[in-house]
């Protein structure tokens, strides 16, 4: 690493201490949002610092190993593996400098929602929801259900979920993992409801947006909404409710239309659905950030259109294969089951591997 590459982390030692002083105040802690966010930035800058100190030290071992080889020839010896440790600091120091998602520390609300192919599709999109949750779980996350919408044999017309850390000082949140499931995921395989036996095709979307921890981030002027209230229904359209609880929300500006019935309070599906709508126009807003700026990096492995299709599920063959990365493995069945891990690394590696690359251009 050079001198001018260490200039970007000098300010970081600047911040790092001032997080440290902002996160010992007691008053802090009444404004939780604003108390997650700090303790997620100062694991984020936290991580660079002791790099950063790792490297210094790498790099004065071997400065001092050199002094002593050209006074006694015998700890020559040395020099390549004190060069070697510097090195490799020096690159995963370089590494956590590449710019990072300002968003990555987030929790993320995610909406599933059945595509064509009918009641297959439904279906497809539960078992996308049991993945997810599945995967959550060994993760250690937790999913919070806001909405849900089934169909009569057991398939997901629509859903949406929160899925949070529980850790508030992770330097990674959610949406460093599940950014990259946003899009439109095939299945190919023999719908329950086929009696020859023929394969089909079908189809769910899925929906990823990083949460809003402060409202102020995403302010919302009540004169911008238009709140109706209507019955839940649940499979084929039935009254599940006697009671108006069902809440659908529609801002204005953006024409931004969320519903939510999966609470019997009216209240409670009205937070719920500003919850989404909040998330919703802080990832409008972003695409509209990164869209205007000229230089603003294109990731060919997250991209903002819900209509690209990201990935195919080949039950016949027991096969997932992403369209973006390439990877491809025959074990669909665990993957199913939660084993969402090595096909979400490979989106991840590819993701860090065009940073990196940008750095030289």
């Amino acid at each position: 690493m050079t001198s001018e590459q260490f200039e970007a982390v000098r300010p970081l030692l600047d911040e790092y201490a001032r997080l440290e002083g902002d996160l010992a105040d007691p008053d802090l802690h009444r404004a939780p949002g604003r108390a997650r966010a700090l303790g997620r930035r100062y694991a984020v800058v936290g991580r660079i610092v002791r790099a950063y100190e790792a490297w210094q030290i790498a790099a004065a071992d071997a400065r001092a190993g050199r002094e002593l080889a050209g006074a006694d020839p015998a700890f020559a010896e040395e020099l390549p593996t004190l060069d070697e440790a510097r090195d490799r600091a020096a690159e995963t120091l370089r590494a956590l400098l590449v710019p990072r998602d300002p968003d990555d520390d987030r929790d993320v609300i995610m909406e599933v929602k059945a595509g064509e192919g009918g009641e297959e599709s439904a279906l497809f999109a539960a078992d996308l929801l049991r993945m997810y949750t599945r995967y959550a779980e060994r993760q250690g996350w937790t999913v919070e259900l806001l909405d849900r919408t089934d169909t009569e044999l057991g398939g997901v017309k629509d859903a949406a979920v929160a899925i949070k850390s529980r850790s508030t000082g992770a330097a990674d949140g959610v949406w460093a993992y599940l950014k990259y499931e946003g899009g439109v995921h095939r299945v190919q395989r023999v719908p329950v409801t086929e009696s020859q036996g023929r394969i089909h095709t079908s189809a769910a979307g899925v929906l990823v947006m990083p949460e809003v921890d402060d409202p102020a981030e995403a302010p919302i002027d009540p004169a911008d909404l238009k709140v109706d209230v209507f019955r839940s229904s649940g499979p084929g359209g039935q009254s599940v409710n006697t009671t108006d609880s069902a809440v659908r929300i529609t801002h204005l500006p953006s024409g931004i239309v969320v519903s939510c019935q999966n609470e019997k309070s009216q209240l409670q599906n009205k937070e719920q659905a500003l919850r989404i709508l909040r998330a919703r126009l802080l990832a409008v807003r972003a695409a509209e950030a990164a869209a205007a700026a000229s230089d603003a990096r294109r990731s060919q492995v997250r991209t903002v259109d819900r209509s690209e299709r990201i990935r195919t599920y080949n039950f016949p063959e027991n096969r997932i294969a992403d369209h973006r990365t390439g990877f491809k493995a025959y074990n669909l069945d665990r993957v199913l089951d939660g084993e969402l891990g090595p096909v979400v690394q490979a989106a991840i590696d590819a993701d860090s591997a065009e940073r990196l690359a940008s750095l030289g251009q």
